[in-house]
């Protein structure tokens, strides 16, 4: 048997969501990414004597937002707290968060397994706060340099219970987190530029114990995949020393993603003591029923929600829904298509086919997208018109449609000569010449080889010049073939 069979882990894990406002948490600096070193602070985010931070209504609005999503409840009066701690990249010695009385407290997060069933991983609480600054120690070789553009930039932290099981849960969960905050515009997700950050506590135990073991924190993960790496290592590290009797060091970890290890970054010996107290400098706000009812107005349609209208109104597969709702540009696309076309079905096809391998190949997103969803639905009509056939579509006409936006694909068809003949008296004079340059395999299909029908088919298609309707073409050979 497997020894780690008689173990599980326990995890939880603190996502650190930038949020996409023009200006910081409680001052009015820019937060734009990439600028010059220390070029987007002043005197009230370098903490500099006298003056006095302001909170900023965009980060409260973002925080109702991602608590409506997830179904948390929102606390009306909202009051900030100091953190205290010292770290020469945190210029005021201290972060304005929240401590006792977070925004958001419960809700829940749904991921979908990798067995296809859904699991709630459920919240504790989603709290405001601003970010510290940025150390670098790998520019200088004596000293390491301090970057506080990203001192003040607002943060929401979105803390799970520990109830994750696994790296390939946590992957999931994420990568839920981060579609959301993409569907709710507060949070651009990207990993890689620290945008979205994530910290795992970790533990095992043996299966059916109530008693948690050791936790370890793993912070420094610059990607989903790495995480669940992260997760996968430690959780063998630690039933490895369980394993041999030794303790477990409740100790803060990082991520060698080349390595595929994790290292100590320092041991917790004692709970940190930040001294919380309440921010004597900004007032508690106070969010009303009907400011959340006026954000919530404003919400768009969310992946969950999409995900049961392509299932269970337009009957799309599970897969269809999944792919469609991954990107919220490209499931907006699609909601404006399925407003021109009821051939649902088709229209998910023509964007996880022929859209998607075209964005793919041009290394471009939907909103590049030259086509207007109102001329792909035009091109579906003509389609089940049975005017042009699918291959005619995307292989001819979809590209034409790339370089003209003037033209509809009808008369894209038309002035090529693409309209497929659909007069049975035409096309019974191309099936007679098709057949009658084949006798000998004429007498071969009537004596069973049916598959010869494909020749005779292609011999068609070359008088027709591509143009016969292959299903009443199809008809017309099987009739001459067989009389």
């Amino acid at each position: 048997m497997d020894v780690s069979q008689k173990y599980e882990a326990v995890i939880g894990l603190e996502v650190h969501i930038q949020l996409l406002s023009k200006s910081k948490a409680y001052s009015s600096d820019s937060t734009e990414y990439g600028g010059l070193p220390n070029t987007n602070v002043s005197p009230v985010s370098l903490g500099h004597p006298g003056t006095l931070p302001k909170a900023n209504k965009k980060v409260i609005e973002f925080a109702i937002r991602l608590g409506i999503a997830t179904g948390s409840e929102i606390r009306e009066r909202n009051e900030y707290a100091r953190k205290n701690y010292f770290y020469a990249d945190l210029p005021k010695g201290y972060q304005i968060t929240q401590d006792k009385t977070p925004v958001c407290s419960g809700g829940r997060i749904t991921i979908r397994k990798t067995d296809g069933t859904f699991k709630d991983i459920a919240l504790t609480r989603i709290h405001m706060e601003e970010d510290a600054g940025k150390s670098m120690h790998d520019i200088d070789p004596e000293d390491t340099l301090i970057d506080l553009n990203r001192a003040g930039i607002p943060l929401l932290e979105i803390v799970s219970e520990p109830v994750i099981k696994s790296g390939e849960e946590a992957y999931a969960y994420l990568s839920e987190v981060r579609k959301l905050v993409r569907y709710l515009d507060i949070c651009d997700g990207n990993m890689e530029e620290g945008s979205m950050r994530c910290d795992a506590n970790i533990s095992v135990m043996l299966k059916g114990s109530k008693e948690f073991g050791r936790r370890v924190e793993v912070k420094n993960m610059n990607s989903i995949r790495n995480v669940q790496r992260a997760i996968e290592h430690e959780i063998i590290r630690q039933i490895d020393q369980v394993e041999k009797g030794e303790t477990v060091v409740q100790d803060t970890r990082s991520f060698d993603a080349l390595a595929g290890t994790t290292f100590s970054l320092r041991t917790k010996e004692a709970a940190n003591d930040y001294r919380y107290f309440p921010e004597p400098d900004l007032f508690p706000v106070l969010i009303t029923r009907e400011t959340i009812a006026s954000v919530k107005a404003q919400l768009p349609a969310l992946p969950a929600e999409l995900y049961d209208k392509y299932t269970k109104v337009l009957k799309l597969s599970e897969y269809d829904a999944l792919v469609l709702t991954e990107i919220k540009s490209f499931a907006l696309y699609f909601e404006k298509l399925i407003q021109y076309t009821n051939n649902y079905k088709a229209a998910a096809n023509w964007m996880m086919g022929t859209v998607k391998s075209y964005l793919n190949d041009s290394a471009t997103g939907i909103e590049q997208f030259t086509i207007a969803p109102e001329r792909l639905a035009q091109l579906i009509a003509i389609i089940d018109e049975g005017k042009i056939s699918h291959t005619v579509a995307s292989q001819t006409i979809f590209p034409q449609m790339l370089k003209d936006k003037t033209k509809t694909p009808l008369q894209i068809a038309q002035e090529n000569n693409l309209i497929q003949e659909r007069n049975q008296d035409a096309l019974l004079e191309l099936v007679k010449q098709a057949v009658a340059k084949y006798p000998d395999k004429v007498n071969e299909y009537k004596s069973g080889k049916t598959g010869l029908i494909g020749l005779f088919m292609g011999e068609l298609m070359k008088l027709s010049k591509g143009s016969a309707d292959p299903k009443v073409a199809n008809e017309l050979m099987r009739k001459v073939l067989e009389s």
